[in-house]
């Protein structure tokens, strides 16, 4: 069986995963009633314009799914939990790891792989061409567009305004408060802000992950990285998100990854547009929102999770990401 549209795609997944289609009056859950443990998929849609996807769910038998879509559509999000291995046309097999990611699809075809007692946790946008087509340019002809970046290349980046909206739609959806205009205006702040992060500058972050031969580092001076460092950057992004909660120092991470102190904080502040630091405190802060918003942990407690030894400084952190202390985003969401 080979899958023709993104939608047909995934409800052959669904039904690999054995779950069922229970409508409520915002969004779809999908689950196995008499099978909790293996999880769930939550699904708020406007029909062939956008889609807001939430999975927290654990593989019950190996499967493949083949694929070849003629659509063309924009995908961004946050993986936190589990990897996934594919073969596209024309490419070796690859997997995507635990990230934040960013891809437009295009003519897509290929083979994805799925492994018993995986566990995958995720949560991302899907927007159809249609949308930007239909809704969009006719009152704001100056906007995203897709040709602005590769087709079918998935960027291991996302502007960390964007990586919140996404964490922000997944504490509501939890909460059981997203709503479809609240959603839609999420969906067009991110755009907006796509399109000032391309559009600022030739050099932002998209671009700069498709060409690192040169980092600037002074005045005068710049670095040159090969396609060996790139791996080894990437390596470190992987290292960082697992052990966001006790990351290692750049001297051990530069020797988990054999790339010098030098090249590995300026090559990813270059393809990453953020420090080391900004970027593993992102993570955590992401982390205690997930913790805030979903279980009945002491503001102590969701500190020591998300790795401070001491709430105060846990909070003061906390309200410099969200304008907010712990205990006032808490409330915001009950």
């Amino acid at each position: 069986m080979i899958t023709k549209t993104t939608k047909a795609f995934q409800e052959a997944v669904l039904k690999n995963m054995t779950f069922n289609a229970y409508p409520y009056e915002n969004y779809t859950l999908y689950k196995n009633e008499t099978r909790s443990e293996l999880g769930y998929f939550m699904k708020y849609s406007r029909e062939g314009y956008y889609d807001f996807g939430i999975g927290d769910y654990t593989i019950p038998h190996d499967f493949s799914l083949c694929f070849s879509h003629q659509e063309e559509l924009m995908r961004f999000g946050t993986v936190y939990m589990g990897e996934t291995e594919f073969v596209l046309e024309n490419s070796p097999i690859s997997s995507f790891t635990p990230s934040s990611f960013f891809v437009i699809e295009k003519s897509l075809a290929g083979r994805q792989v799925w492994r018993k007692g995986k566990h995958y946790h995720g949560a991302e946008i899907t927007i159809y061409k249609k949308y930007i087509d239909e809704v969009i340019k006719p009152l704001f002809p100056k906007t995203i567009d897709f040709d602005s970046f590769l087709n079918n290349h998935t960027y291991r980046y996302l502007p960390l305004s964007i990586v919140s909206i996404v964490q922000t739609l997944l504490s509501h959806a939890e909460a059981h408060t997203l709503t479809p205009i609240y959603l839609e205006s999420k969906v067009l702040e991110a755009l907006a802000l796509l399109y000032q992060e391309v559009h600022t500058s030739p050099d932002n972050a998209f671009s700069t992950q498709l060409n690192l031969s040169q980092v600037k580092i002074g005045k005068e001076r710049y670095i040159t990285l090969t396609a060996s460092d790139g791996r080894a950057l990437q390596k470190a992004y992987e290292i960082l998100t697992k052990e966001a909660t006790h990351p290692p120092t750049i001297k051990a991470l530069s020797q988990m990854v054999f790339l010098n102190e030098q090249k590995l904080k300026a090559g990813f502040s270059a393809k990453y547009h953020m420090s080391i630091s900004e970027y593993t405190q992102s993570i955590r802060m992401t982390m205690a929102e997930n913790l805030l918003s979903t279980t009945e942990l002491s503001i102590e407690e969701v500190a020591k999770e998300v790795g401070y030894h001491h709430s105060g400084n846990f909070i003061k952190m906390f309200k410099k990401y969200h304008g907010k202390t712990p205990l006032a985003f808490r409330k915001m969401g009950s």
